[in-house]
C-alpha cells in the first residue's frame, strides 16, 4: 500500500456501502458524485483491490470492501463514545444541546420550560428536535429525550416524572348528540396507519372499529384539532384535551393507557454540566405539572 488511509476515506467506503450508489454517498457527505468516483477510485488503488462490485442494482461491496466497512464501522462507534466521554466532562454549562421529544409534549409543556432554561443559561444553545421515532442517544442524535415508554432503553438513566393518562374527548354537541354512547356510537378520529401510540391505537381498533373512524391522522395533536373542530371524538392525553375549551371528557381516565414519562439521558453524558443543568430544571418543572398530566387538573371538583 503506497500510503495509509484516513478516517475520511473509511467514511467514503461506508457512505457508499450503506446508500449503494454514488450519488447517494454524494448526498450523505455533502460532494459532487464526481468527487466521490475519483476518491472511490483512488483509494482502491492504493488498497490494491475494488471494494464494490458495480452492476444495474448498484454497488455491492466485495470481500475487501466488507473488512473496509466492518472497519470503518467500529471506527464511527469509536469515535461517537469518545465524543459522548469528553462532551461529559465540561465543567460549566455552555454549547449546544440537542433534546428530543414528541410533537405534543413540545408544543403543550415544553415552551415555558425551554424559555426559563435559556434565561438562566443564556451560554447553552439549545436545539430541539421535534421526532415521532425514538432517537440513538448513544449515537448522539440527542442529548437529552423527553419520552413516554413504560421501558426505557438499559443504556439510558434518568428520572421518572409521572404517568401520561389518556381519556375520551369530544365537543359538547357530539356530547349532547350521543350521551352515554359517544364510544359506541358517534362518529370518530383515528389514528392513521404510520402513526399511533400503540396503546392508544388498540383500544381504539377494539372499542370503535375502522366504519366509524371518519378521519384518521397521524400526529396527535393534529387527532387533537380535527376533535376539537368537531369531525369526531379522539382518544387524546390529558394534558391536550382538558385545556381545549372546545372538548368535554367523556367518562374516566383509561388506566389501561397509562404510559410513564421520562426524561432521560445516556449514562455517559450524566455529568455533563449543560445536560445535568437542563435535566434538573425541566425535571422539577414537569414535575410541577403532574396534575395536568395524569389528568387531576381536567377532574370535576
Amino acid at each position: 500500500m503506497a500510503s495509509s488511509l484516513d478516517w475520511d476515506e473509511f467514511r467514503l467506503v461506508k457512505a457508499i456501502a450503506d446508500a449503494g450508489s454514488l450519488v447517494g454517498a454524494a448526498e450523505a457527505l455533502g460532494l459532487n458524485h464526481s468527487t466521490v468516483f475519483r476518491r472511490l477510485a483512488a483509494i482502491e488503488s492504493a488498497v490494491g483491490a475494488r471494494l464494490f462490485e458495480r452492476s444495474r442494482a448498484g454497488y455491492r461491496p466485495t470481500a475487501a470492501g466488507e473488512e473496509m466497512i466492518g472497519l470503518a464501522g467500529a471506527m464511527a462507534d469509536s469515535i461517537v463514545e469518545f465524543e459522548r466521554r469528553v462532551a461529559g466532562r465540561d465543567v460549566k454549562p455552555s454549547g449546544e444541546l440537542r433534546v428530543t421529544t414528541t410533537d405534543a409534549i413540545a408544543i403543550a409543556l415544553l415552551p415555558p420550560i425551554l424559555a426559563r432554561f435559556s434565561a438562566a443559561y443564556p451560554a447553552v444553545q439549545l436545539d430541539l428536535i421535534v421526532a415521532a421515532q425514538t432517537l440513538n442517544l448513544s449515537r448522539r442524535d440527542a442529548d437529552v429525550a423527553i419520552r413516554v415508554a413504560n421501558e426505557p432503553p438499559e443504556a439510558l438513566v434518568g428520572r421518572r416524572i409521572c404517568a401520561t393518562r389518556w381519556a375520551v374527548y369530544c365537543t359538547a354537541e357530539i356530547a349532547a348528540e350521543f350521551g352515554p354512547r359517544v364510544v359506541a356510537a358517534a362518529p370518530w378520529v383515528g389514528f392513521g396507519d404510520h402513526y399511533a401510540p400503540p396503546l392508544g391505537k388498540r383500544w381504539v381498533e377494539d372499542n370503535v372499529g375502522p366504519r366509524r373512524q371518519v378521519a384518521r391522522v397521524n400526529s396527535v395533536l393534529g387527532v387533537l384539532e380535527a376533535a376539537a373542530m368537531g369531525v369526531g371524538a379522539a382518544l387524546l392525553p390529558c394534558f391536550l384535551g382538558d385545556p381545549r375549551r372546545e372538548l368535554r371528557r367523556v367518562g374516566a381516565i383509561l388506566p389501561e393507557l397509562d404510559v410513564d414519562l421520562w426524561i432521560l439521558t445516556h449514562a455517559d453524558l450524566r455529568q455533563s454540566a449543560r445536560v445535568r443543568a437542563f435535566m434538573d430544571l425541566a425535571g422539577a418543572e414537569l414535575a410541577k405539572m403532574r396534575e395536568t398530566i395524569e389528568g387531576a387538573a381536567g377532574e370535576p371538583g
